[in-house]
C-alpha cells in the first residue's frame, strides 16, 4: 500500500475497503487479549480454523480475532456476526458443534449461551446480556469490530477520518477550543480538563519550538486493566487521538510510556505505528499536509511511581524514575526541560470521538462537570468480573448490581474500592451516589484511572486498609518524608491492630498521620496514600474498634483475632475436616462430634471450607 497523500485518498481506501465486506456476511469474532489468552482462547481460534477448512468453509465464513470484549467472567467468547449470538466458556472441543449447528444449520447450541449466575435465566444475543445493557460502549464496543494488527478494519469503521477533518478544517485553536466545549477532562486520576492542559502547552514558550505528547500507558493499579485493554484491542484510537493533541499543542514529537508488564500491548502498538507509518499517517507530512509526527514506545521498569507525570519523564530521560517538585508544571518545562502534554489511553482515545460526533453531542453525555464515559475495571467479589463502559453520573448500585450481577453466593455488598491503591472505600450506605469525578471526592475517594474493587461481608476492612498501605509502602520512591516514614509507621500500625496489639490512641494516630501525609508529600502518589486508611476509619471505624477494644475480627479475616471451634449439634462425624487439616489438630470419631486443639490449629480454614455443607465450623 502506498503512502496515504491526502483526506481524499484515505476515503477512496474506506470506500474500496467498504465495498469487499458485507455486513451481513457470516463471520466468527473471538478475543484473544490478554484474558482470553490466559484462558486458552488461542486454541479455540486454531480450532475454529481447522474446523472450516474441514468443512469447506473458509471461503465463506471469515474469522476475526479482536482484543478484550469486557466480559472478561465468560471467556473465552465467541460472537456469531451477524446475529451477534454469544458463547462463553467456549473450549476446542465445542467448536465442530458451534460450526455444524450455528453457522451451517442456523440452530443455537443452547448450553453455551450465557446464563445469569443468580437467576439461571439465558440471553442469546450481546444486546439481550444483562452485564453490557446498562453500558455505553464509545471505545469498547469497536474492540469486537476491529483486528487490532489490521488498520484497515479501523479505517472500515471510520479510523483516522477525525485527523483528517482536523488538518483539513480546524486550526489548532479550534481543535482546543472544540474539546473544551466537550469538556473531557484527563481520565488517569486528577481530571484535570484536557482541553485546558493543551492550551497551556501550546501557549509555553520554547526556544526551539520544541514541545512534546505523551501517553502514560504505565497503568500499575492492582486490578486495573483499562488501558492495557485499549492499546491490545484498539491501539490505533490512541494514535490519532495523540495525532489530534499533537496538532493542537504544535507537537512533532511524542511517546507512548506501556509498562513492561503488558507484553501484548506493545506488541500490537507497535504493528499498530508501524502500519500508520506506511499509510503515511505518522512521519514527515501527514495526508500532504505541512504538519508531521512520530513517535516512540518507551517501556517502563513496573515502578508504580512512575505513573506520575514527573517520575514519568524522569524515567524518559534515563533517569531514576522519582517524582520531582513542581514548582513549575510539566506544561512549561517537562520532558528535557521543553512543554510537555500527558494524558492516559483512554484521555487520548476519546479525542477522535469528540472531534468525529461533536462537542455538542459528547457534552450531553455523563454530568454537569464529568462529560461522557468512562471505562472501570469491576473486579473483586462480583459475580461479572470485566470492563465495564458507563456515562459518567451511573450509580454505584447500577454498576454492582445491574451490570455486575451483584454479589456471587448471595453475600451482602460491603464496600466498594474506587480509584486504585490511592482510592478510598465506599461503603454500602452511599451505593447510591451518582460515579463522577465530584462525588466520589465528596465521599473520601477518588475516579483515579478507573478500578473497582468490590468487597463482601467476608472483607475486613482493616486488613483491606493494611494491604493497600503495604502497597504502597513498597512501592514509594522513598524521596520525601512523609511518605516513606508516615507510611511505614501506618502499616506498623495496622499490623499491630490486626494482630490484636491495638491501642485506643491508635484511630486518631492514623487519622493525624493521614492528615500529614496528604498535606506534605512530595507528589501525588503520596498525597493520596492514606485514602485506603482515612476512608475506612471514617466509613468502619466501628471495625476498628472491634479489633483494638474487643480483641475480635468482626468479618473472621484477621487470624491473631479468630478461634475456629466445631458445633456439637451440626457436627455430623463425617471426618472430613479432619482429613483436610494439615496441623492435624482435629480429633474425634466417626459420626461423633469433633474437637479443635487450639494449640495445633493454624487458623487457615480449610476445615470450615470443607464443612459448608453441614455449618458446623464456627468462627469467633
Amino acid at each position: 500500500m502506498k503512502s496515504l497523500k491526502s483526506a481524499v485518498e484515505l476515503e477512496k481506501l474506506r470506500k474500496k475497503i467498504l465495498s469487499t465486506r458485507d455486513p451481513n456476511d457470516v463471520c466468527i469474532v473471538t478475543s484473544v487479549g490478554t484474558c482470553g489468552l490466559a484462558r486458552g482462547s488461542n486454541e479455540v481460534v486454531d480450532a475454529i480454523r481447522k474446523e472450516l477448512d474441514r468443512q469447506k468453509l473458509a471461503d465463506s465464513v471469515s474469522l476475526r480475532t479482536t482484543g478484550c470484549h469486557g466480559f472478561c467472567e465468560i471467556e473465552p467468547v465467541v460472537v456469531v456476526y451477524p446475529q451477534r449470538i454469544v458463547y462463553q466458556h467456549v473450549k476446542p472441543e465445542d467448536v465442530p458443534e458451534i460450526i455444524t449447528e450455528t453457522i451451517v444449520g442456523d440452530h443455537v447450541v443452547e448450553r453455551l449461551v450465557y446464563a445469569d449466575p443468580v437467576s439461571g435465566e439465558k440471553a442469546v444475543h450481546e444486546q439481550d446480556i444483562p452485564f453490557y445493557k446498562k453500558q455505553k460502549r464509545l471505545l469498547l464496543d469497536a474492540n469486537e469490530l476491529i483486528d487490532p494488527l489490521n488498520i484497515e478494519d479501523y479505517v472500515a469503521i471510520g479510523g483516522y477520518c477525525a485527523l483528517a477533518r482536523v488538518l483539513k478544517e480546524f486550526s489548532p485553536e479550534g481543535v482546543i477550543e472544540e474539546v473544551k466545549k466537550a469538556g473531557l477532562r484527563g481520565r488517569g486520576g486528577g481530571g484535570f480538563p484536557a482541553a485546558r492542559k493543551w492550551e497551556s502547552c501550546r501557549n509555553a514558550p520554547t526556544n526551539n519550538g520544541t514541545r512534546y505528547v505523551i501517553c502514560n500507558a504505565d497503568e500499575g493499579d492492582p486490578g486495573a486493566y483499562m488501558d492495557r485493554s485499549l492499546l491490545e484491542g484498539n491501539p490505533h484510537s490512541v494514535l490519532e487521538g495523540m495525532l489530534i493533541g499533537a496538532y493542537a499543542i504544535g507537537s512533532n514529537t511524542g511517546y507512548v510510556y506501556v509498562r513492561h508488564e503488558y507484553p501484548l500491548a506493545v506488541q500490537n502498538l507497535t504493528i499498530a505505528l508501524e502500519q500508520a507509518r506506511e499509510y503515511g499517517l505518522i512521519g514527515g507530512n501527514i495526508l500532504g499536509t505541512d504538519f508531521s509526527f512520530d513517535l516512540k514506545i518507551s517501556r517502563g521498569g513496573g515502578a508504580f511511581v512512575c505513573g506520575e507525570s514527573t517520575a514519568l519523564m524522569a524515567s524518559l530521560e534515563g533517569q531514576i524514575g522519582e517524582p520531582r517538585p513542581k514548582h513549575i508544571h510539566t506544561v512549561v518545562a517537562g520532558l528535557h526541560d521543553k512543554p510537555t502534554n500527558l494524558n492516559n489511553v483512554e484521555t487520548w482515545a476519546n479525542v477522535p470521538l469528540i472531534i468525529d460526533k461533536g462537542a455538542d453531542w459528547y457534552s450531553k453525555i455523563g454530568t454537569e462537570n464529568s462529560k461522557g464515559t468512562k471505562i472501570f475495571s469491576l473486579v473483586g467479589k462480583i459475580n461479572n468480573t470485566g470492563l465495564v463502559e458507563v456515562p459518567m453520573g451511573i450509580t454505584l448500585k447500577e454498576i454492582i448490581y445491574d451490570i455486575g450481577g451483584g454479589i456471587p453466593k448471595g453475600k451482602k455488598f460491603k464496600a466498594v474500592q474506587t480509584g486504585g491503591p490511592s482510592g478510598g472505600c465506599i461503603p454500602e450506605s452511599l451505593i447510591d451516589i451518582p460515579v463522577d469525578f465530584d462525588k466520589l471526592y465528596e465521599v473520601g475517594s477518588m475516579m483515579g484511572s478507573g478500578g473497582m474493587i468490590v468487597m463482601d461481608e467476608d472483607t475486613c476492612m482493616i486488613d483491606i486498609a493494611k494491604y493497600f498501605i503495604k502497597f504502597l509502602t513498597e512501592e514509594s520512591c522513598g524521596k520525601c518524608t512523609p511518605c516513606r516514614e508516615g507510611l511505614d509507621r501506618m502499616l506498623d500500625i495496622l499490623t499491630d491492630i490486626t494482630e490484636g496489639k491495638g491501642k485506643e490512641a491508635d484511630i486518631e494516630l492514623l487519622e493525624e498521620l493521614g492528615e500529614v501525609i496528604t498535606d506534605t508529600s512530595l507528589c501525588a502518589l503520596g498525597g493520596t496514600s492514606a485514602n485506603p486508611v482515612m476512608s475506612t476509619i471514617r466509613y468502619f471505624r466501628n471495625e476498628y474498634s472491634a479489633h483494638i477494644k474487643d480483641k475480635k475480627c468482626p468479618a473472621g479475616v484477621c487470624k491473631a483475632l479468630i478461634t475456629f471451634t466445631v458445633d456439637e449439634e451440626k457436627c455430623t462425624g463425617c471426618l472430613l475436616c479432619k482429613k483436610v487439616c494439615p496441623q492435624e489438630a482435629i480429633s474425634g470419631e466417626k459420626k461423633q462430634p469433633h474437637e479443635i486443639n487450639q494449640e495445633l490449629c493454624i487458623k487457615c480454614g480449610l476445615c470450615r471450607d470443607k464443612c459448608k455443607k453441614f455449618d458446623a465450623i464456627i468462627v469467633s
